[in-house]
C-alpha cells in the first residue's frame, strides 16, 4: 500500500484531518513527532548537532536548547543548510523505520504521513496520493488569531512565510475543503478515507 503524503499550511486544518484518519483505522505517522525524536538525548541527530554548533545549544539536563539553537540559525543562512542536513535525513531514517514497522504489523494497514513540510521537503512522487487541506489565506490567519492567540501581524507573516497555496494545491491529488465546519472537513475525510480503502481492497 502507498503511502498517503498528508500536508496543509497553518492552521489549515490538517491536524483535524489526521486525528480522524487514525480514528477509522489509518497508520499516521507524524513528521513533527519524528522531528523531535530525531534530537533527544542521545541521538545521533542530538550529537550532530552538538559538534557543529557546540555545547551552547543543549539546555542543563542535556537536551536540545531550541531556543539557543534558534537564534544561531535564523540570523544565518548557512547554520540553517547544516542544521537541516543534519536533521532532515535523520528524519528521513525514522520515516522508513515507522513504515516498515506499520507494514511488518499490517500490510494492508493504510499509512498517512502527516507532514507541514511536504512542498517545501519531499519529492511529491514520494507518496501513492497526496492529500491537502486548503482554506484561504484570510481563514487561516483569523483561527491563528482567534483560536492560538496570536496577533494579527505575527499571523500574516507565518502564513505568508510558507510556501503558496497556489504551489500546494498544483502537488494535489485530493484537495480537503477545509473553509467550512469541522464537520464539513471531517465528512470529507470520511469520504476519502472510503475510497483509500476500497482502492486497497482492489489490489
Amino acid at each position: 500500500m502507498d503511502v498517503v503524503g498528508l500536508t496543509g499550511g497553518i492552521a489549515a486544518g490538517k491536524s483535524t484531518v489526521a486525528r480522524r484518519f487514525a480514528e477509522l483505522g489509518a497508520v499516521v505517522i507524524d513528521a513533527d513527532h519524528l522531528a523531535r525524536e530525531a534530537v533527544t538525548p542521545g541521538s545521533r541527530g542530538l550529537a550532530a548537532i552538538v559538534e557543529r554548533f557546540g555545547n551552547a545549544v543543549l539546555g542543563d539536563d542535556g537536551s536540545l536548547d531550541r531556543a539557543a539553537l534558534g537564534r544561531i540559525v535564523f540570523a544565518d543562512e548557512g547554520a540553517r543548510r547544516a542544521l537541516n542536513g543534519i536533521v532532515h535525513p535523520e528524519v528521513r531514517r525514522l520515516y522508513a523505520e515507522a513504515v516498515a514497522d506499520a507494514r511488518a504489523n499490517d500490510p494492508d494497514a493504510v499509512i498517512v504521513y502527516d507532514v507541514p513540510l511536504l512542498a517545501e521537503a519531499r519529492a511529491a512522487d514520494e507518496f501513492g496520493t497526496i492529500v491537502v487541506v486548503d482554506a484561504p489565506a484570510d481563514v487561516r490567519i483569523a483561527r491563528l488569531v482567534e483560536l492560538r492567540g496570536m496577533d494579527r501581524e505575527e499571523a500574516e507573516n507565518r502564513v505568508g512565510s510558507q510556501v503558496s497555496d497556489a504551489d500546494r494545491r498544483a502537488m494535489a491529488d485530493v484537495i480537503i475543503d477545509s473553509a467550512g465546519t469541522i464537520d464539513e472537513t471531517i465528512a470529507q475525510t470520511d469520504a476519502l478515507w472510503r475510497r483509500l480503502v476500497a482502492e486497497r481492497d482492489a489490489r
